[in-house]
């Protein structure tokens, strides 16, 4: 249930929260290559082979290779700072796509863009969850405690930045390819990797405090992955991967097997519009329910929606069962994120949301996989299907287990002599 959009901070309290621009401008120029890194593999290597199975192949071994990466990425952070991180790591990455590039133009082996890929992959900044770890430093969230009114808000201002970084990405990707040269694209993506990730690196005021690994912190080297929550949340988040990796093919080979290619942008462009419309009304509304009440509501809208995607054959329908589609996204991410800030101690949440986010990009992989097999052996309708079942994978083990996703401790509070919990603060 949700009150009024005024009993609420909003975006633009949240904006004016000391030291946040600091982060944010160069954080947004940082991850904008995470977009355009997918599409520009596919589009060079397609460019220089001649084979879409090549081309997404090469990116496959990319996704994954960043999912399994990621959460060391953010366990390092964690531990040592994210500016000790960031500045190896985007030096590393700069030099791997220039690799991949100069391969893919020699007419290398697809071994050869294989090994280049796992570094590639491996190496990809993780600005967005570092991002959601500073706005949990600055806006003071603490574990166990009722969270601060701004970290939804903060969680909703963040998919939408997500979702806007995958339409303009891929759009920005694609015109360099196809307008100036097919290897424009990643050569583009390194460059902004490499500026905008010193940039962010160099903001040390607003990086969370690295913490102590004296004694008497037995859990200072825990990964974040022990938090029960965490797990369910991570197996759960392959469901949105499903989602993104399965619409992105299904809906390109629904537009050509229709005989009109050009509405593959459209169709997806109003998917993603639905995500980003649906994360600016979240970060607006002032819920009453808790997060895990919302995440598990969201996921059986996802589910929902999804389900009737591979019997719609006409465009308009499409495009309108695609926009519930995305609507029923952002909640779904927005209240797992916002989870994490009651779940997860400070000293491993970097690291929390990088399984999030490394699930979703192999969710992804994965889902681009199947999909593209199922649409050229059986149609781009079957395609849809990759959506639905990763979709009621993740609500089936999301109302199993939703025990898990429980703060250790709860917040309570005492009114008239008894005890009463706090649902919000509990999660629920």
């Amino acid at each position: 249930m949700a009150s009024t959009v005024s009993d609420r901070p909003g975006y633009g309290q949240l904006l004016r929260t000391p030291g946040a621009w600091t982060f944010l401008l160069p954080g947004f120029a940082a991850r904008q290559p995470f977009a355009m890194l997918t599409i520009g593999i596919v589009l060079l290597v397609q460019h220089t082979t001649g084979s879409y199975g090549s081309a997404g192949s090469v990116a496959a071994v990319t996704g994954v290779s960043m999912a399994l990466f990621a959460p060391q990425t953010g366990k390092l952070a964690d531990r040592f700072g994210q500016r000790a991180v960031l500045l190896p790591g985007v030096l590393v990455h700069a030099a791997s796509v220039s690799a991949l590039t100069a391969l893919a133009l020699a007419d290398a082996p697809l071994w050869a863009l294989f090994a280049a890929a796992v570094p590639t992959g491996a190496s990809v900044p993780q600005i967005g969850p570092m991002v959601r770890a500073r706005w949990a430093a600055v806006l003071g969230a603490a574990p166990g405690c009722k969270a601060s009114p701004l970290m939804s808000t903060a969680a909703a201002f963040e998919s939408v930045t997500d979702e806007f970084t995958f339409v303009i990405g891929p759009v920005l990707a694609t015109a360099l390819c196809t307008g100036v040269h097919p290897a424009a694209g990643l050569i583009t993506e390194a460059g902004l990797t490499l500026v905008g990730g010193l940039l962010f690196a160099a903001q040390r005021r607003t990086q969370p405090a690295v913490r102590s690994t004296e004694s008497g912190t037995s859990q200072r080297h825990a990964s974040a992955l022990s938090v029960p929550g965490v797990r369910v949340l991570a197996v759960a988040f392959l469901g949105i991967g499903a989602v993104f990796g399965g619409m992105q093919v299904s809906l390109t080979a629904f537009a050509e097997e229709i005989g009109r290619p050009g509405a593959n942008g459209l169709l997806y462009g109003v998917f993603a519009a639905g995500n980003m419309l649906a994360g600016i009304a979240c970060g607006a509304i002032a819920w009453k329910s808790g997060p895990r009440r919302r995440l598990i509501v969201g996921y059986a809208a996802l589910t929902l929606t999804a389900s009737g995607l591979w019997a719609v054959h006409s465009v308009p329908l499409l495009a309108g069962l695609g926009l519930l589609v995305g609507l029923s996204i952002a909640p779904a991410l927005i209240s797992g994120y916002t989870l994490v800030e009651a779940l997860v101690p400070g000293s491993a949440r970097t690291e929390a949301f990088t399984w999030l986010t490394g699930s979703v990009a192999l969710g992804q992989a994965a889902a681009v996989t199947v999909a593209g097999r199922l649409a050229d052996a059986h149609g781009a309708s079957t395609g849809f299907v990759v959506p639905l079942v990763g979709t009621v994978l993740a609500l089936v083990t999301l109302v199993a287990l939703r025990s898990r996703l429980t703060p250790a401790r709860a917040t309570i509070t005492a009114a008239r002599g008894a005890v009463h919990r706090d649902p919000v603060a509990a999660g629920e």
